[in-house]
């Protein structure tokens, strides 16, 4: 196995996901929002269950994610805005000039770990939620559950991966969280279901991701949510971090380090 087979690569990336202190810190982050947030809803549900509107077992198992995500997007960017900063870029550059070779590396090592922390987190924020709820829980083999649960865990791993892709693109962390914070927290929550701004919106990564994991509206009410399914939800997550990726890669192949 040479330093530049992809074998190789790939193992370098994935040290260097797991050595570097503030990488694995926001995947211990996205764990203690997502369970934290999950439990207290949960909680406060179960203590004034006669006065919720609309409930949904699953929302509750599911909605401590969408905290939880915001420390997944913190992860996908400095995996590759870090070594801008630090300018260790040069380093991993030199030791492996096929940069595409680079690019995949890491981002396949990233997308690994993202999708490993989000397995774990999805799942223990579901149970703990639906034991805080009581007589009030569902399992996670209940109907709808385990699409719901596998859907949750891809949108926070390609979520994630998106994140990367901009990293790349803007070669900056900084740059890189001032335009996904607002694309995924602040132009489409709340205002994804204004109906004057929802047939744009609703094709925003997070609209998708929401109704990915099941919990973009109460069931059976079209005021709420996008005007597709979960299909064509990860289709659309798909195409953003695709075009992302796509993005970061031809910066990094044109542009010097």
């Amino acid at each position: 196995m040479t330093s530049n087979s992809p074998r190789a690569v790939l193992a370098a990336e994935w040290i260097k996901v797991w050595t570097v202190r503030s990488t694995s810190f926001t995947l211990l982050l996205a764990f203690v929002l997502s369970t934290g947030l999950g439990t207290v809803v949960a909680f406060s549900w179960r203590g004034h269950i006669e006065r919720v509107v609309n409930f949904s077992p699953l929302f509750a198992g599911l909605y401590g994610v969408t905290l939880g995500q915001l420390a997944l997007v913190v992860f996908g960017v400095l995996l590759v805005g870090s070594e801008y900063s630090s300018g260790s870029i040069r380093t991993s550059l030199s030791a492996v000039p096929r940069r595409g070779l680079l690019y995949g590396g890491k981002v396949l090592a990233g997308t690994l770990a993202a999708l490993a922390g989000s397995t774990v987190t999805v799942i223990v924020t579901f149970a703990g939620a639906q034991a805080a709820l009581g007589p009030y829980g569902i399992t996670l083999t209940a109907h709808g559950v385990p699409a719901a649960v596998v859907g949750a865990i891809v949108y926070l791993t390609l979520i994630c991966t998106l994140s990367m892709g901009i990293a790349a693109i803007v070669r900056s962390s900084a740059i890189s969280l001032g335009v996904l914070l607002p694309l995924l927290f602040l132009g489409s929550q709340g205002l994804g279901n204004v109906p004057a701004l929802k047939p744009v919106l609703q094709y925003l990564p997070d609209q998708a991701g929401l109704e990915l994991m099941r919990i973009a509206g109460p069931p059976g009410d079209g005021r709420f949510g996008p005007d597709y399914g979960p299909s064509t939800a990860l289709v659309i997550l798909l195409a953003w971090t695709a075009a992302a990726l796509t993005g970061g890669y031809l910066v990094l192949r044109r542009r010097d380090a």
